[in-house]
């Protein structure tokens, strides 16, 4: 019977982390394959902050394409075919009840993730039947919820995330250090994370979520790419229209500030206050 691993994640980008841990798992004998389970949309994370499935899952495929066990590191786009949002679960279920009888599934997750355990859907029947193995996160004890888990004391640690790639691409800085040459052509090419694709997935999400507090972080996201990008005015009224909403934020006033002083600073002769 064969081991897999599942290493489910956004991977929103697949990172060279993300494939060193992979590789560890084979390594140390933890399992015969790893398999990504690229996810298409978290319960636990906003969908705006994602790439499109598909650009997330090619990513992956490249990645492990160019790993040092490609044969043993592959990604999978099994949650693609169930309901969404995408829960663990119901994709243990699905994997159990159609390759059970060929295969023996456990699952990899960083330390960060154990300590959310209790919130996922059925985390009791997961700890249950499920061997996990745990990779150290910095700032992230571990927590042993289960005899069923293992730490990895001696995984590889990276100073980088998904998190840190997509910044650094929307300011448009190599990616050399963090992904795969596949991964960061990908990137560059396809415009994922560009603070202007990034605007147009808030501004999309703003305009399906009421007016009230829901707003509040949406519009600030996307006041800030705009700040970012020097788009003073567009980012003024996000901030004006969060204090409208909350005239006790904090935040969005001094980002009000901030704005008007660069614009009476910049545009001396034509700024009006």
């Amino acid at each position: 019977m064969k081991n897999v691993l599942l290493y489910f994640g956004s991977f929103n980008p697949v990172h060279n982390g993300h494939i060193a841990l992979a590789e560890y798992a084979v390594e140390r004998g933890l399992c015969d394959e790893t398999t990504l389970i690229v996810s298409p949309q978290n319960p636990l994370k906003p969908a705006w902050v994602q790439a499109p499935e598909m650009d997330r899952f090619e990513m992956a495929e490249a990645a492990c394409a160019a790993s040092r066990f490609p044969d043993r590191i592959k990604p999978s786009v099994v949650e693609f075919l169930l309901e969404k949002p995408s829960y663990t679960i119901h994709t243990l279920r699905y994997l159990q009840e159609n390759f059970g009888s060929e295969m023996r599934f456990s699952l990899l997750m960083g330390s960060d993730l154990t300590e959310r355990l209790p919130e996922w859907k059925c985390a009791d029947e997961i700890l249950r039947d499920y061997p996990i193995y745990v990779y150290p996160r910095r700032d992230h004890d571990f927590e042993k919820r289960s005899d069923r888990m293992t730490f990895l004391a001696d995984a590889p640690l990276f100073d980088f995330s998904s998190t840190a790639v997509r910044e650094a691409a929307e300011r448009g800085e190599d990616l050399s250090r963090m992904v795969c040459p596949a991964v960061a052509r990908m990137v560059r090419e396809r415009g994922l994370y560009s603070a202007s694709r990034r605007v147009v997935a808030l501004t999309a999400e703003i305009d399906r979520t009421p007016e009230g507090g829901a707003l509040v972080p949406l519009l600030l996201e996307r006041g800030m790419c705009r700040y970012r990008n020097n788009e003073w005015g567009e980012a003024l009224n996000d901030f004006n229209r969060i204090l409208r909403i909350d005239p006790t934020h904090r935040e969005a006033g001094q980002l009000v500030e901030m704005v008007q002083e660069i614009l009476a600073y910049r545009y001396k002769d034509i700024y009006n206050p």
